[in-house]
């Protein structure tokens, strides 16, 4: 039998290396397993942060007029679930909601899963609950939108299926537009400022240019118009007037005769009348007699007037006394002598109709009246100018391209300059006040436009004036609005014209440089934005006078005043957008009730371009547009 020595054996150190190894595998088991399960919840927290953020900036980029409606909270929803699912990645009972302010202007969502550990649930750990909170409002910078709005005038038509005007939708559309940025800014220093160019065949910017420099508008421009003829006749004029007086032989007196008997000779004498000549019966004018000189001739008229010369006296008769009487006849005579002297006149003949550069523009551009000898009848007629132009010279070529290293092409198409200022000494870099009431057409026997330099037939040329532009500037909603409801649709339809301006107006290198480069109070950059809306296909035409003149007889576009005319306008158009997008100028594109053609979409910016088929898409358009002009982001 062994006996133990106990107290040695607990002095003995050989053998503790098993049970102290198995104690620290349970310790590493548990932060290994503790690392792997916080790094798996790591993961699964980003994941489910970053669904939380991309859905609220979903759900806020949907919100529309009627705020933050199911719509949007869908689009939300749908957002989070693409980027995380609501199961999957170990994890159950994820749920996701979100909550809005009245206009839906501010979206917050908040998220939650439960995570299945893998290696803690050896420790009694099976699970973890995960949760994230996320915000998304609309957070506006300092932007300048220059919207160039088709108004020509298909815009008076009604949409299909609805009671509203083209225009009316439109007006709605830019006022919805003014609401949501006015809610984004909203309590910030940011600024907002709206430049306008309503288009159609011609563009209403005369005032801004005049008032940056007048110098900039010619003084003298050749104008299709039209010239009265002038014929010369003599006739008989200055007359002067002259008088005779003149009377016939006095006739013999009649017998006396009694009128009256008296009872004494004081009655008698009382009641007896006056006597003398008096006018009796109706004068009467003989026919005049002419004579007639080399210089002069005198005309005569007699006018007779019979007479009569009463004469009364009382006698004695018995023991009464009578009132007689007696007469005698003569006719006065009034000779009128009218002297005329032998004069010229013109009198108007005819017209020609031709081109005109003799007519008052140096007046007419002050916005002050100026008569022009253009009315019925070669009369004068006056007018004052409302502010739409023409353009400076142009090219007209097929070939219009543009390039950020060679600029546009060719150099000498003045009108697609957007940036260069006018030489006041020389006239192709100058515009021209656009004289609706001067503007004339040539038309031949036929009654068809002709080539002719002139001819003896014609007809007026229509004239369509849009509302006035505007330079960038703040605006408050009443000046938005009012603005807004200023617009009328009238004309054809310019797209080239349109651009070009609204280029002109955001160009912070342009001739209104001073007004779009001017610093912010806030000291922030300025994003730039144009708003191209258009209702149609470029539709040019040839007999009307628009900012290139009467197209037919000028041909600053086509070769021959009808070929190719649309291409060509279109070709400027598009050259016109590449040169205002090299400037950093982001341009939107939105085709209202018509199709988005290949040369619009080519227009606008990435991904910038809109098909509003009805007016509530016409508003989500503006909607999608106020949204990236207010900068959406997360706040949270």
């Amino acid at each position: 039998m062994i006996r133990y020595n106990w107290r040695a054996l607990a002095r003995s150190t050989s053998g503790n290396v098993l049970p102290m190894a198995c104690m620290g595998m349970v310790v590493l088991a548990g932060l290994v397993g503790g690392g792997v399960d916080a790094s798996r919840a790591y993961m699964v927290q980003n994941r489910l942060q970053n669904a939380c953020d991309s859905a609220v900036l979903a759900g806020r980029r949907a919100v529309g007029s009627d705020g933050y409606d199911g719509d949007a909270e869908a689009q939300a929803n749908t957002y989070f679930q693409a980027n995380f699912g609501l199961n999957g990645e170990d994890v159950s009972g994820t749920r996701f909601v979100t909550t809005a302010d009245e206009q839906g202007n501010q979206v917050e969502g908040t998220a939650s899963t439960t995570m299945r550990t893998a290696l803690m649930n050896l420790f009694g750990f099976e699970e973890m609950t995960l949760t994230a909170t996320c915000m998304a409002s609309m957070s506006v910078g300092n932007s300048d939108v220059v919207m160039v709005l088709d108004t020509t005038g298909s815009m008076a038509s009604n949409l299909s299926g609805d009671s509203r005007t083209r225009l009316r939708a439109l007006q709605e559309a830019m006022k919805n537009f003014y609401d949501t940025v006015a809610t984004a800014t909203a309590g910030s220093n940011a600024r907002i400022r709206f430049g306008f160019v309503p288009y159609s065949s011609s563009v209403n910017v005369g005032r801004l240019i005049y008032d940056l420099n007048p110098n900039y508008l010619v003084d003298s421009y050749a104008v299709q118009s039209r010239t009265p003829v002038w014929g010369t006749e003599e006739y008989w004029g200055n007359p002067s007037t002259s008088t005779s007086s003149s009377e016939s032989t006095e006739g013999t007196w009649s017998a006396w005769t009694t009128a009256k008997t008296y009872s004494s000779s004081s009655s008698c004498d009382s009641d007896k009348p006056d006597n003398g000549w008096v006018d009796y019966g109706n004068p009467s004018t003989g026919s005049p007699t002419v004579n007639t000189g080399k210089a002069t001739r005198t005309t005569t008229t007699r006018t007779t007037q019979p007479q009569v010369n009463m004469e009364y006296r009382c006698s004695k008769s018995g023991s009464y006394y009578r009132l007689q009487y007696r007469y005698q006849q003569r006719d006065a005579y009034t000779d009128k002598e009218v002297t005329e002297q032998k004069l010229t006149r013109q009198f108007f003949d005819s017209w020609t109709y031709e081109q005109r550069d003799d007519l008052n523009y140096a007046q007419y551009k002050t916005f002050t009246p100026v008569t022009s000898d253009t009315g019925e009848n070669g009369t004068d007629v006056t007018s004052t100018w409302v502010g739409c132009i023409e353009e400076r010279e142009t090219v007209n070529t097929a070939k219009i391209s543009y390039s950020s290293l060679l600029g546009m092409s060719p150099e000498k198409a003045r009108d697609l300059d957007i940036d260069s200022a006018p030489n006041s000494l020389d006239d192709s870099t100058r515009w021209r006040p656009m004289w609706p009431e001067v503007a004339y057409y040539r038309i031949n026997n036929s009654g068809n436009m002709t080539y002719a330099q002139n001819t003896t037939a014609g007809r007026k040329a229509s004239s369509y004036c849009p509302r006035a532009a505007q330079l960038l500037s703040e605006m408050d909603e009443w000046s938005f609005d009012a603005y807004a409801n200023s617009l009328t649709a009238v004309g054809s339809t310019y797209h080239d014209l349109g651009m070009i301006w609204g280029a002109r107006l955001a160009s912070p290198t342009g001739i209104f440089q001073d007004t779009v480069t001017q610093e912010p109070d806030n000291g922030g950059s300025v994003a730039r934005h144009v708003i191209f809306m258009t209702d149609g296909q470029m539709e040019p035409s040839n007999s009307i006078q628009s900012s290139y003149g009467i197209e037919y007889h000028d041909r600053r576009v086509t070769n021959n005043g009808s070929s190719d005319q649309a291409a060509r306008h279109t070709s400027r158009f598009r050259a016109v957008c590449e040169a205002t997008k090299a400037k950093g100028i982001r341009v939107w594109v939105i085709a209202f009730a018509s199709t988005l053609t290949s040369d619009l979409k080519a227009c606008a910016s990435d991904e910038s371009s809109f098909t509003a088929k009805s007016a509530n898409e016409l508003n989500k358009a503006f909607q999608e547009i106020a949204k990236d002009v207010g900068e959406l982001r997360i706040v949270q």
